[in-house]
């Protein structure tokens, strides 16, 4: 949907099954169709594509999206790029991360997406890309470097696309902990000494056949952040905070994902058997603490899985934040939370100053998600998607 200050918002569609293109195809044709008929029946709707590896790769998936886009009335805006394989039905876990940015795989696969997209936006339009954040940190610290070029491929990529069809296509790192970029400081430093330097632009300009000149201002152009608002608050950074450091830094925010965490304000005995619900066997559930005053007492501890934390001893003073996405209007019964007043920040600042071009909802946990987590009893899918647009946008308006 086009919002009065400018810019798109819409839902990601990983929250459906997506793996064959049979699927993305009954995605738009069901769900999506009738949340459209809900929420704006006689304009555009953004949907943020989702293709597995393996629903990109066959045949005429471009030309069927663009008919299908054009005669459901469907705008088309961003994509999740982040999952290459099988999102749903099946663990996930660390596997989500690869292939990495060291490899040939998500480069190619990278650009697949971005040629998909420039098939699907006006010409002149723009379109994002949202992406692992490096790679899953134990197997890519130490190579930052070849993170660093495997983008660089990327975007040289992305510079010749628009060079032949007039479309520009931004890859967005999307930081979350336990990864590479695993938060803001982390986007920050990496950005700095690796992706916006004058020998970044000297590569892509090899790369591409740019200037130096030419390369640098092409840089930020198809690179840079998208800011998922579930992470953020994860790593207890403030949303202000968070602007400040990327616009000091300037790295564009190309894109922001719409979402929250489930946050226990002091994690006793109570709320740990509360959080055995949240246990799946599908998705990895980082979890941070930190002393529940909110003060620099203590040390902060930080959790693959929210199994370990769980097990972990001690932690009764302890504010935890699990990186398990709950439906943005949720309001679970306490001793749970969720951390939806970060995002409800956000938004007042977007209001006010656009953060960015592209918003997208992505609550894409609804398959694994305890009924208490919406405070009011299970909802379905559908039903829910519509009371997280419709929260989003009375905050927008």
């Amino acid at each position: 949907m086009r919002l009065s200050g400018g810019g798109t918002l819409g839902y990601c569609l990983n929250v459906h099954p997506t793996q064959s293109f049979a699927e993305v195809r009954a995605a738009l044709l069901g769900p999506v169709r009738e949340i459209k008929r809900r929420l704006c029946p006689d304009r555009p709707f953004g949907v943020g594509l989702r293709l597995s590896a393996e629903a990109a790769a066959e045949a005429g998936v471009a030309a069927e999206l663009a008919a299908i886009f054009d005669g459901e009335g469907f705008a088309a805006f961003t994509m999740n790029g982040f999952p290459y394989g099988r999102f749903h039905g099946a663990p996930v876990k660390e596997a989500v991360y690869e292939p990495d940015w060291t490899t040939a795989e998500r480069v190619a696969y990278s650009l697949s997406l971005a040629e998909s997209m420039a098939a699907l936006v006006p010409p002149g339009g723009f379109a994002t890309i949202s992406t692992v954040p490096g790679g899953y940190a134990p197997r890519v610290t130490g190579r930052e470097a070849a993170v660093a070029d495997g983008l660089l491929q990327a975007v040289a990529g992305l510079v010749r696309l628009e060079q032949s069809t007039g479309r520009t296509v931004a890859l967005a790192l999307e930081p979350e902990p336990w990864c590479l970029l695993n938060s803001t400081a982390d986007a920050v430093a990496f950005f700095r000494a690796h992706l916006f330097t004058d020998a970044a632009a000297r590569r892509l300009g090899t790369l591409a056949g740019l200037t130096a000149h030419k390369a640098a201002a092409a840089l930020p152009r198809h690179l840079g952040l998208c800011l998922d608002v579930c992470h953020m608050a994860v790593n207890f950074e403030e949303p202000e905070e968070t602007l400040a450091a990327l616009a000091a830094a300037g790295i564009p925010i190309h894109k922001v994902q719409l979402s929250a965490a489930l946050r226990i304000a002091r994690a006793d005995a109570v709320a740990r058997q509360r959080l055995n619900a949240f246990r799946d066997a599908v998705y990895l559930h980082q979890t941070v603490a930190r002393a529940a005053d909110g003060t620099a007492n203590g040390t902060v501890r930080r959790f693959l899985d929210l199994p370990q934390a769980l097990e972990s001893p001690g932690g009764e003073d302890e504010e935890w934040r699990v990186h398990f996405h709950v439906p943005v209007f949720a309001e679970p019964e306490p001793p749970l939370g969720s951390t939806s007043g970060s995002l409800d920040r956000l938004l007042a600042i977007h209001r006010h100053r656009p953060v960015a071009p592209h918003l997208e909802v992505e609550t894409y946990t609804w398959d694994v998600l305890p009924a208490e987590a919406c405070g009011a009893g299970a909802i379905s899918v559908v039903d829910g998607i519509e009371r997280e647009l419709r929260w989003v946008l009375e905050r927008l308006s």
